[in-house]
């Protein structure tokens, strides 16, 4: 039995993933994926899954999420079952259907909150002059 293990990043939020082959099983944080909450973030999980098609039937797929918001986690999560998929299948076409839908279900997002500075309020705020 072929297992694949993979990981992703969306801003605070890191994702890893663990598919084998199965029953179409998806599981994120030990809930099923029609326990996942907003609705939103379910959809968006569920986008690498419908186009992949029948193969997403095939494997189950365990999932580890934390950090972030509830956006972050989910477009973390939708990273890493993309990029299993694909690792899985090996299948070039599916690789190209995902980049053709959307490139960031196989290529992480690497944009940061930028850092606060010293006596600043914000990354890019400065102290106000008085002028007196």
């Amino acid at each position: 039995m072929k297992v694949v293990q993979v990981s992703g990043k969306r801003k605070r939020a890191v994702a890893r993933a663990r598919l084998k082959e199965g029953k179409g099983v998806v599981r994120i944080n030990a809930l099923t994926l029609e326990g996942v909450t907003p609705q939103l973030a379910k959809l968006m999980i569920m986008e690498p899954l419908v186009l992949a098609g029948d193969l997403s039937k095939s494997v189950d797929i365990e999932i580890h999420v934390q950090g972030g918001g509830w956006h972050s986690q989910a477009e973390a999560v939708r990273l890493v079952v993309a990029r299993a998929l694909v690792l899985h299948s090996g299948s070039k076409a599916l690789k190209q259907k995902f980049l053709d839908y959307d490139r960031h279900l196989l290529v992480a997002d690497t944009r940061r909150a930028e850092a606060s500075k010293p006596n600043d309020s914000k990354p890019r705020a400065a102290r106000q002059k008085s002028y007196r």
